[in-house]
């Protein structure tokens, strides 16, 4: 038997996730000595024994670890044989200037469950149930390294019963640093008609009591506030959304368990396994055609935005209190804990100012969340995972680069927005931070880019923004630049989408045809970009336009974007489409406003000239009678989508391809024609969209022979159509393309940061 040595060092998320109380029982599974223990950047491990156990060992160390650790890369050397008769977990070590990664937040694991549950578990019924596998981690968190001190955590002392656990390599909770029982943790309390209620289940059952009474209860949770509603209370809905200023925009809802979510909407075994995934994301599901919840909670559309608990005071809310009357809830709206188009709430005396003329109740608790966190959404294509939201559960996981990167910041979008930071070979996207159309937005993306630099140790060396002049994103970081020092780089937009795309699959140093389809970007020509084929170098840096959507014009900008029926007058004008008796986009305009928009696109006074493929979308949308108006962003095209999929007969509509460009004559003579003819509006908005997605597959295959280049890139908000993007992926099938799509990131504004920030240190590397 040949006994051999080897050094193991494993980079990731590998400190406070119980990675080695894990090593140290895996060798003893094995029968291996040596040892194991933490410097800033790594687990480093040292393990003798036979050689089929120690290539078992490296295998399981990737198979079977904890389930909140992220392996990035594991190195092994074989070293001199030392002769240790045991495994031992020694001291850490640290290295002057590291900084480790962190974790995200990770739902209650089965473990902490039973012990919820559990009426003679010392930990029966405690909201803040935690240990190495799960619970709060970066929203706790105030500095590096990951220690207690280092977190909100560190306002309440331990009781001897949790220091023990905490102190024992052999417990489950070892180094958990949020680690408490309800006689050293935090406490719960509520605010009821001017009442404050402490004591677990006494807060418990007024709230349960409040939901069933119809009432809106503000919820701090995780990362921030939720709105919380009983789901199948019309009332109650239709209440919130009045008070939230949120008159259409869907809610997400939470279900009891997997089963009360089985009622509500089909699930695929994919899906299950996402709904049922650590980081309990909301996944949208398609719903069944009739349901318990209320159809005020995603009206118009086919979707419902659903999750899982993911705290042990969701399990509460879902469970009967003891004592109580009062019947648990089922389903339940779990919204965003702020007004439409401000900053999520995370503290307690910003919720009670904020949400007090939405909250009937306030459920709050004493510990601090250290960093705010949106809940992330996620949505299926087929059987791969397409991001809309990623934020809480994710972030602030790295993707991680081909090379040293120098240290840059990317301010993101002005919708939908992150940021983006850069250290070493990892980019940092931050967590979801919404739209920047606030001064209270403004403050809480500085907040968050102040925290994350520090909690990184980053002195930015660039700040990177888009190139529109107008963004407030990039107004501050020009101001940035100027208080620092820090160069300024902007970034195209459509461009920044493409190396966003790049940058997550690991393609940089590649070249892609990247089809960036979206609402708006600022373009090189300073029109309005959003129907593009780019093609993006190995450098990243340079970039070529290869084709587009015809450009038209929009009638006042942005007053077109929130009113899809401007967008159809112009597409109708812009095909030199003059009758227009009879439509529903005429039809839904008054006299006077039709006639101004009239005028608009005549002389070009107030009009905007877009290639937007996501202003086609919403242009067909009130062409066919579906959206005129819009109360949020991407509204118009989302329920053509849904009416789209009610059927399975397009109708045979065409987009001619001439050159460089995708025309939309024929597509609108071939929907005007359907709609004074009487075909259904589904198989119209069917039609549409095989329409552009033939001559998407046209424009791209004339690319492809014209520059080789068979790696085509799918990205941008339009890409969050799931029937248009299958279509697309459909059509080159067997093509030998190899084609690509957003699993990371999302394809829409948020995502867009990381692209910003790949370009931005190339440029930084490339120097003047």
């Amino acid at each position: 038997m040949t006994v051999e040595r080897s050094r193991i060092t494993v980079h990731g998320v590998v400190q406070g996730v119980g990675f080695r109380p894990f090593v140290a029982r895996l060798a003893d599974d094995l029968g291996v000595s040596g040892h194991c223990g933490n410097d800033d950047v790594s687990v480093f491990i040292e393990v003798e024994g036979p050689a089929a156990s120690l290539s078992e060992f490296t295998h399981r160390l990737r198979a079977d670890a904890p389930p909140m650790a992220v392996i990035v890369d594991v190195t092994v050397e074989a070293v001199p044989l030392r002769g240790d008769d045991s495994f031992r977990i020694i001291d850490s070590r640290h290295v002057t200037g590291a900084r480790t990664l962190v974790s995200p937040d990770v739902a209650t694991c089965a473990d902490c469950l039973r012990e919820l549950g559990d009426p003679q578990d010392r930990r029966y019924r405690h909201p803040f149930i935690n240990c190495t596998n799960c619970g709060p981690r970066f929203t706790v968190i105030t500095d590096l390294p990951y220690d207690r001190p280092n977190t909100t955590m560190a306002e309440f002392t331990l009781c001897e019963r949790c220091s023990a656990e905490y102190r024992d390599p052999g417990d489950r909770r070892f180094h958990a640093q949020p680690v408490c029982c309800p006689d050293c943790g935090p406490h719960l309390f509520a605010e009821v008609d001017s009442e404050r209620l402490t004591g677990d289940d006494t807060v418990l059952l007024a709230v349960q009591r409040a939901l069933q009474g119809g009432r809106i209860v503000a919820v701090k949770g995780l990362g921030g506030f939720h709105l919380v509603c009983d789901a199948t209370d019309s009332a109650a809905v239709a209440t919130l959304r009045k008070r939230k200023h949120r008159p259409d925009k869907p809610f997400a809802v939470m279900t009891a368990d997997l089963s009360v979510a089985r009622e509500l909407c089909r699930i695929s075994e994919f899906e299950k396994a996402l709904l049922q995934h650590p980081a309990r994301p909301i996944v949208l599901l398609r719903k069944h055609d009739s349901t318990s919840v209320s159809e005020g909670i995603a009206p118009g559309i086919d979707d419902l935005g659903v999750m899982l608990p993911y705290t042990p005071l969701h399990h509460l809310l879902f469970a009967r209190t003891p004592g109580g009357r009062v019947g648990p809830p089922r389903t339940l709206v779990m919204t965003s804990g702020n007004l439409s188009g401000e900053p999520l709430c995370f503290d307690n005396d910003d919720a009670r100012t904020r949400l007090r003329s939405i909250a009937d109740v306030f459920l709050m608790h004493d510990r601090r969340i250290a960093v705010p966190c949106e809940d992330s959404v996620l949505s299926v294509d087929g059987d791969t995972v397409l991001p809309i939201r990623r934020s809480r559960g994710y972030a602030p996981l790295p993707v991680v680069l081909p090379q040293h990167s120098p240290e840059v910041l990317a301010v993101g979008a002005e919708i939908k927005n992150t940021f983006c930071l850069t250290r070493q070979d990892y980019a940092f996207c931050s967590a979801h931070l919404g739209d920047m159309g606030s001064l209270e937005s403004l403050r809480a993306f500085e907040t968050s880019v102040q925290q994350l630099t520090h909690l990184h140790g980053i002195s930015p060396e660039a700040v990177i923004a888009d190139a529109h002049p107008g963004y407030s994103t990039h107004h501050w970081a020009q101001r940035y630049s100027e208080r620092t020092g820090a160069p300024l780089h902007t970034v195209q937009h459509h461009h920044a989408h493409v190396a966003s795309l790049m940058a997550e699959q690991g393609l940089l140093g590649t070249t892609v045809l990247g089809v960036a389809f979206d609402g708006t970007g600022y373009g090189c020509d300073a029109t309005v970009w959003g129907g593009e084929l780019l093609l993006v170098g190995p450098d990243v840096l340079s970039t070529r336009r290869m084709g587009h959507l015809q450009p038209f014009s929009l009638p006042g900008g942005d007053a077109a974007v929130r009113n899809p029926a401007r967008v159809a007058l112009a597409l109708l004008h812009e095909a030199g489409i003059g009758n227009l008796d009879g439509l529903p986009c005429t039809d839904a305009l008054p006299a006077a406003e039709r006639a101004a928009v009239a005028s608009q696109l005549v002389s070009g006074r107030g009009c905007v000239r877009t290639t937007s493929a996501g202003r086609l979308f919403d242009g067909v949308s009130s062409l066919l009678g579906v959206r005129h108006r819009v109360t949020y962003e991407g509204q118009a095209a989302i329920e053509l989508e849904a009416l789209a999929r009610t059927t399975t007969h397009p109708a045979p509509l065409t987009m001619d391809v001439d050159g460089d460009q995708i025309g939309i004559h024929s597509l609108l003579s071939g929907l005007i024609e359907g709609v004074h003819g009487g075909t259904p509006p589904a198989e119209l908005a069917l039609g549409f969209h095989h329409a552009l997605a033939e001559a998407t597959a046209t424009l791209v295959d004339l690319a492809v022979a014209t520059t080789g280049i068979t790696t085509i890139g799918l990205t941008g908000g339009v890409f969050q159509n799931r029937l248009f993007l299958g279509l697309l992926r459909a059509h080159w099938k067997s093509s030998g393309y190899r084609v690509l799509t957003h699993h990371r990131v999302p394809p829409n504004d948020g995502g867009l940061s990381l692209g910003q920030a790949v370009i931005g240190a190339a440029a930084t590397m490339r120097g003047p």
